[in-house]
């Protein structure tokens, strides 16, 4: 049977493209959700950019028909804007606000025998449509099974003998399936589970595994686990384009990645600079306003980059760490900006850190990594159980899309991370808290 799904607004923001995923069903959008995407089409963000994409793409739908009438679209379905209807829903929903028109105009279809489904990322709207007998659904396109997210680390059991071939020759055939490109294996032997060997699925042959680089310090940064010590062997390899961290507080996501990204940039000057960006997204109340130069305005919210770079510079250069930090700034050796002020740009022979990428939508991140020009390598961090994001979450961010979509690609390596070490109190908080 063929059904009618009302999309909200937020659906729209979230991926441009929304109303052409439901097959050859009906789409209805609202005309309340027109009125809406009108006033965030002069914004600069990408909530901006997505309502202009929405509004040109129904624009050129209207050379295939009348819009309130339907016009049939490639994937066999219809699209329709619908007027408001007259009110429907009981009396204590106020029609003046948006969400009510939203939920009327999906009220009317079920009114009218249809087998009506608003679509919204709003959970108290959907909890408002349960309330009046409308089935609400959220928006699953591009959403992931959060456990059977790709780890990018894997333990499998062989014999002792195996393990000391492979500590001989540097690299041996697994003998196992299902192994991807640059996903880490820990051998442990069978006999004896303290016998252990760390290696790398090569990426030109997924069928063997080669030991890992020797282990360095990029500006005195060590690994202290052998999660830190994989991550820093993806951020140290130029042909590794993109590498993703997951992992909770305090596991050193963003230090590793500030560290490599300086010992890469300033040190060896394979790229031109350290791009650091991270999306702007309150947590709590909002304080407004903030005066002052774009550099000052985003000091407020990159705190947890000063900080990391700052305890960086104190181990490298510990009389001169500020002065040295400034003149990096001041020659272009590193940049700091928000997510907003990447798009549009094509960044060529930049290593460039992507923090809090799980604020970020699918399209976003999308965005972010289509601006990466030749010789560009990309790092994106976050951890998807901290989303501040209203209309996001574990399995609909855009950290976890690209972990789940471009697992096995030959220039792309990941890793989760299980083990704080900031401090024992942090390990404490993320553990029970």
């Amino acid at each position: 049977m063929k059904k009618i799904y009302i999309l909200d607004t937020n659906v729209l923001i979230h991926d441009p493209l929304s109303f052409t995923k439901f097959d050859d069903n009906t789409v209805i959008i609202p005309i309340s959700v027109i009125e809406e995407l009108d006033t965030f089409k002069s914004a600069g963000d990408e909530r901006g950019k997505s309502a202009r994409i929405v509004s040109r793409k129904l624009d050129a739908l209207r050379a295939y028909g009348k819009l309130n009438e339907g016009v049939k679209m490639e994937n066999g379905g219809i699209l329709k804007v619908e007027l408001d209807h007259p009110q429907v829903l009981p009396a204590e929903f106020v029609l003046q606000q948006m969400d009510n028109r939203i939920l009327n105009t999906a009220f009317s279809f079920v009114n009218k025998k249809n087998n009506a489904i608003l679509v919204t990322k709003d959970t108290n709207l959907r909890l408002k449509a349960e309330a009046v007998g409308l089935i609400a659904q959220d928006y699953e396109s591009g959403k992931v099974k959060i456990d059977e997210l790709y780890p990018g680390l894997v333990a499998i059991e062989k014999d002792a003998a195996f393990i000391d071939k492979f500590y001989k020759d540097k690299a041996v055939k697994s003998g196992e399936e299902g192994l991807v490109a640059n996903e880490f294996v820990v051998f442990r032997a069978k006999e004896d589970p303290k016998k252990s060997a760390l290696g790398r699925v090569d990426p030109a042959d997924t069928s063997v595994v080669k030991a890992l680089s020797p282990e360095s310090a990029p500006w005195g940064v060590k690994p202290l686990n052998k999660e830190q010590r994989c991550a820093m062997e993806l951020l140290l390899d130029e042909k590794v384009a993109l590498v993703t961290m997951i992992g909770t507080a305090g596991t050193g996501k963003t230090l590793m990645s500030l560290a490599c990204g300086l010992q890469k940039a300033v040190e060896e000057n394979v790229y031109r600079k350290l791009i650091i960006c991270r999306p702007i997204v309150p947590v709590g109340k909002d304080i407004g306003f903030i005066p002052g130069t774009k550099e000052e305005k985003l000091s407020t919210w990159m705190g947890a980059i000063y900080d990391n770079l700052e305890f960086i510079m104190d181990r490298r250069h510990q009389d001169d760490a500020l002065q040295k930090f400034e003149y990096l700034l001041q020659n272009e050796k590193i940049e700091i900006a928000s997510v907003t002020h990447i798009r549009g740009r094509s960044l060529p022979k930049q290593y460039m850190i992507v923090d809090d990428a799980q604020n970020l939508t699918p399209h976003e991140i999308k965005t972010i990594l289509s601006r990466a020009g030749e010789g560009t390598k990309v790092v994106v961090t976050g951890d998807p159980y901290q989303i501040d994001n209203p209309y996001l979450d574990i399995a609909s961010n855009g950290l976890t899309y690209i972990v789940d979509r471009l697992k096995g690609q030959k220039v792309y390596g990941h890793l989760t991370f299980t083990k704080t070490e900031r401090s024992q109190l942090a390990a404490l908080v993320a553990e029970l808290l």
